[in-house]
């Protein structure tokens, strides 16, 4: 009984052994690399997300809190009014 449990144990931790150095196998072929890149970007991708939301509330807060107001962008105006003639040479 007692051999037929060390048997088990190191059947089990063999098959568990074989099965991380396969994973960690797959990590570095091209498949494996390109899913982890393209996961990295993901998660960068997600980040700047959120940090672009935080500094959007950060800024409504602010504005909040200082009574501050969106100004509309000034439109520049012409000082000529009428519109230039471009005049041909021969």
């Amino acid at each position: 009984m007692n051999r037929t449990i060390w048997f088990v144990a190191g059947a089990g931790v063999g098959a568990w052994g074989m099965l991380r150095a396969r994973r960690a196998a797959e990590v570095f072929t091209p498949e494996g690399l390109s899913d982890r890149m393209a996961g990295a970007r993901l998660g960068a991708a997600l980040f700047a997300e959120e940090v672009r939301q935080g500094a959007n509330a950060k800024e409504s807060d602010l504005r909040d809190r200082l009574e501050l107001r969106l100004q509309p962008t000034p439109v520049l105006e012409s000082a000529r009014q009428e519109p230039l003639e471009i005049e041909e040479h021969h």
